[in-house]
């Protein structure tokens, strides 16, 4: 499976070291007041109630996906508060991460970028935790379909739009996501794009700084990667240029026979646009599918910034678009909140097991994960809310379906468009807390509440309208190991 349940970990990349993110308490004070006494927000104080995190306090429901360390399950929660939400559940075997330095890399690599980049359009991490075998990431569920399966004409300026902004907090971060493809971009029961998959993000890369790791998806790759020139954030604006190509014409801008034609047509051959494209389009596709990175739409000092102001962007209010007032063009048809139907039956079909954790690693190994616990900042948020910081002289206190439709690329306006939707809330960074390891190798974590919870919304059916071109005129070129994806 791709994206958020992409998990295998074998892609190069240069081994380094990861900057350590998780703090072990928060202390909260009450200023000005003489006898305000400190409060320490500690593992112990926050998780006064019985409840453990840990594998039993989820539900198999399904298996989502299977690869070389592990599975991927949608899960329901048994126990505590929000029972009965559902997630998805990504579970990593040590044993086989640790075999290999790159892959624990990777591995606490995505972690903490999960942690850090809490972004409406970035797949949302609600817990990590661990026992002495196995690592277990809690992320939202997303029943939405996959970019492939919505590649709406008019739903092309939204969703550019959402993933410019999506990439954009990633820079900002100095995070390069290096794997910009329509697999790894989901959409939420409310249509809005989530950006998953952050396997193979390279961190620390700020302006003036490179990286030459070989790695991506070859048809969305940018020049300078398949040179191993040394490459930089620019590399995010050519796979958005791909991307934006595919969208509109039904295949990548470059594809071969084979995997060194696809090289070499990427490297050499002229950029063929389609005669029907606006002039917008063409124009914004030449920007950003520059070989030569430096001149590249996006890689200048204002990045995201340079490719938001372009004309074909024009009709978007990026201040409502980011507050996600701007309502999406397509609205997933689920069935219910456990809906399956958009990931691939030969595991949905299966008997949802976790094999058991009878696997053991030394003292030492289990070091390398030390820290991976975390708790969402709106676990933290909702714990604070609970405090009471009245001035009192007393002891201290005891207190979380649509179907593809056709692209006609011919001049549109978007109108009325861009003036509907709901408004819905933004989250809030927060900084995680630290656990102790028990003996039996499981973190301790207790907590009473988990990420914030949103119901579905009303199914609406999809726009449509007459179109006067033939959808996607280049869908037969585009390379076999792609067309599972329409």
């Amino acid at each position: 499976m791709a994206g958020v349940f992409d998990i295998d970990l074998d892609q190069p990349e240069e081994a380094g070291s990861d900057e350590e993110q998780a703090h072990s308490l928060f202390l909260l004070f009450c200023r000005g007041m003489e006898h305000c006494e400190k409060f320490e927000i500690s593992e112990t104080s926050v998780n006064r109630g019985p409840e453990k995190i840990r594998p039993e306090c989820f539900e198999l429901l399904r298996v989502l996906g299977k690869g070389g360390y592990g599975k991927v399950f949608q899960v329901r929660k048994v126990t505590g508060a929000n029972t009965g939400k559902i997630f998805a559940m990504k579970v990593l075997k040590k044993a086989m991460i640790v075999r290999n330095a790159k892959d624990t890399a990777h591995t606490k690599a995505e972690r903490n970028i999960l942690e850090e980049v809490k972004h409406p359009f970035i797949v949302d991490l609600i817990y990590a935790f661990q026992t002495g075998g196995k690592l277990y990431l809690i992320l939202e569920y997303l029943s939405g379909q996959y970019m492939t399966f919505f590649f709406l004409f008019l739903g092309v300026f939204f969703y550019l739009a959402e993933i410019s902004m999506a990439l954009g907090h990633l820079h900002q971060k100095g995070i390069i996501y290096r794997d910009l493809k329509p697999e790894n971009i989901m959409l939420n029961h409310q249509g809005h794009v989530k950006l998953t998959d952050f396997g193979l993000c390279k961190e620390s890369i700020h302006d003036g700084t490179v990286t030459h790791t070989f790695c991506g998806t070859i048809e969305y790759m940018a020049p300078e990667i398949l040179m191993r020139s040394g490459h930089n954030r620019a590399v995010d604006w050519w796979s958005l240029g791909a991307l934006m190509y595919d969208m509109l014409t039904g295949a990548p801008p470059f594809t071969g026979e084979n995997r060194k034609k696809t090289i070499d047509k990427i490297l050499k051959c002229k950029l063929n646009l389609p005669p029907y494209l606006t002039q917008e389009a063409r124009d914004l596709l030449k920007k950003l599918l520059k070989r030569n990175a430096a001149s590249r739409l996006g890689a200048g000092p204002g990045d995201a910034g340079e490719v938001q102001a372009h004309a074909f962007f024009r009709h978007i209010n990026w201040d409502e678009l980011l507050a996600r007032k701007v309502e999406p063009p397509f609205k997933p048809l689920l069935q219910s909140e456990e809906d399956v139907s958009q990931f691939d039956s030969k595991f949905t079909r299966q008997t949802p097991v976790d094999s058991p954790d009878d696997s053991t690693l030394s003292e030492s190994a289990n070091q390398v994960f030390l820290g991976f616990t975390y708790v969402a900042p709106s676990v933290l948020e909702s714990v604070k809310e609970k405090f009471s910081f009245e001035p009192k002289i007393r002891s201290p206190r005891r207190f979380i379906g649509s179907p593809r439709t056709p692209v006609s690329p011919v001049k549109f306006s978007p109108g009325e468009f861009w003036g509907r939707g709901a408004s819905a809330g933004a989250s809030t960074t927060q900084a995680p807390v630290e656990y102790p390891m028990e003996s039996s190798g499981i973190e301790q974590m207790d907590v009473t509440v988990c990420g914030e919870a949103s119901a579905p919304l009303p199914i609406r059916q999809p726009n449509s309208g007459p179109y006067k071109k033939q959808a996607f005129p280049m869908i037969s070129k585009r390379p076999e190991h792609l067309r599972m994806n329409l």
